[in-house]
């Protein structure tokens, strides 16, 4: 079998394609900055150099077309034609109450996660235009959703029930829902491989920073609690999204500002996060080299962003009385050292102990690294986040009639021997350049 994996982004469409029989990505890569004139495509395949194009791309169906393009490039492509193409997987980020596990992507189901674009505005209605591009593309063989939503279904009522009227959830299913579940579930189940733990004996805090940003309390191997809400706009600061605050300032701007409902909306989540502090960023890396030069707003927004996820890893560890591990992951908290360490420092009460170097040297996507120091009891991991192996394994198991929730469904990566080939190729090169890496990182590959 030969899967391609999706995952359509608001202004990104990450893409794997796995090779079943040899149990390896073939290659993975992203089209970046969709939407607009400066598009660019990078790949990386095995026993191949890092491949770059530049190419509009206005819409995510141009998107996808230039990924089919670059897969079967006779020079930089990995396949011949989308015909050997087997299954594909998508990732949906809202879908509702109904779904806690991936499916089988049907006309019924597809117009369900249309009606659901009010909940999650920037990501369902590119989730979908993904599913429709590809099955233009790829009529003829089954297209697979893999929901955010469905990691967190196993939260208690005391988790996603919100104090207003009852009746606004009977009628409309106003609750909290939670989001990045695919990256959490390989999080939670790959720190349970670090920590030599039975999986469901886990309570984790994973914090998943990137432009979207969420933290989930994992309570004996299962989604306790998460910082996203009804929609993605709930919780962390992000890029553009304001997170928690105030209701009733949208009632009090819409006034001042008149501002109707979209607008407000479209304040808060187009407008606010880093963006609004700043005034012109959403990425961290410029953030951090803006504040370095003295620039106030900017070293606001890094303590700000970093104070209220340190909150709520104090509040999760509550929630779940007490942590084995504190994980982070995406493009943040992979690469963000500095807000790593805002986050750490002072957790010693909680039974962290933080190490400096070990934090400053795990800066790769490539494998995985602790930067708690030897003896604390409560770990922290970095842990870069593979969606796309979920979406493989979901995607191969829909088809063999064996896939179920993920507490009766074990996945391949949870096998303490389990490497991801094309991980593994990249980081040997990788350590050449930097060697520092070796400082933090764990669970080396062979060669290295």
């Amino acid at each position: 079998m030969i899967i391609l994996c999706l995952n359509c982004g608001s202004s990104s469409v990450k893409y794997t394609i796995f090779d079943w029989e040899q149990k390896r990505d073939l290659a993975a890569g992203m089209v970046e900055r969709v939407g607009t004139e400066d598009s660019i495509i990078i790949q990386k395949a095995g026993g191949k150099e890092d491949f770059e194009l530049k190419r509009p791309c206005h819409n995510h169906r141009e998107a996808i077309k230039l990924i089919m393009d670059t897969l079967t490039d006779k020079e930089n492509g990995v396949i011949e034609s989308s015909e050997v193409i087997t299954s594909v997987g998508h990732r949906i980020v809202h879908g509702g109450e109904k779904f806690n596990k991936s499916v089988v992507i049907t006309p019924q189901i597809l117009q369900e996660f249309k009606d659901l674009a009010d909940m999650a505005p920037l990501h369902n209605p590119a989730n979908v235009m993904g599913v429709e591009a590809a099955q233009e593309i790829m009529p003829d063989i089954k297209h697979m959703a893999i929901m955010d939503t469905a990691w967190h279904q196993t939260m208690p009522e005391t988790s996603f029930m919100y104090a207003l009227p009852y009746e606004w959830y009977t009628k409309y299913g106003i609750r909290k829902y939670g989001f990045h579940g695919t990256s959490f579930l390989y999080n939670a189940k790959r720190a349970a491989v670090l920590l030599g733990k039975d999986p469901f004996k886990c309570n984790l805090a994973i914090c998943h920073i990137g432009n979207g940003a969420s933290i989930n309390a994992v309570k004996d191997g299962v989604s306790f609690d998460t910082s996203m809400g009804l929609t993605p706009q709930e919780g962390l600061i992000m890029g553009t999204r304001a997170g928690d605050f105030d209701a009733s300032i949208m009632f009090h701007m819409m006034k001042k500002e008149n501002l109707d409902p979209d607008g407000i909306y479209d304040a808060i989540n187009k407008h606010s996060g880093v963006l609004g502090i700043t005034g012109k960023y959403t990425d961290r890396r410029d953030i951090e080299i803006a504040a370095g030069k003295g620039d106030a707003r900017c070293q606001l927004s890094i303590d700000m962003e970093s104070y209220r996820l340190k909150k709520y890893v104090g509040s999760y560890a509550a929630a779940v009385d007490g942590l084995d591990a504190i994980v982070f992951t995406a493009g943040v908290g992979e690469r963000g050292p500095i807000m790593r360490e805002k986050v750490l420092r002072g957790l010693e009460y909680m039974g962290v102990k933080y190490d400096h170097e070990r934090n400053y040297a795990a800066m790769t996507k490539n494998a995985e690294s602790e930067i708690s120091a030897p003896g604390s009891k409560v770990k922290a991991f970095v842990i870069p986040t593979d969606e796309e192996i979920v979406f493989v394994e979901d995607v191969v198991a829909l088809e063999e009639g064996t896939y179920d929730i993920h507490t009766n469904f074990k996945y391949r990566f949870q096998d303490k021997n389990y490497r991801n080939k094309l991980r593994d190729e990249a980081f040997i090169k990788e350590v050449k350049r930097k060697p520092q890496l070796l400082k933090a990182v764990i669970n080396l590959p062979k060669g290295v």
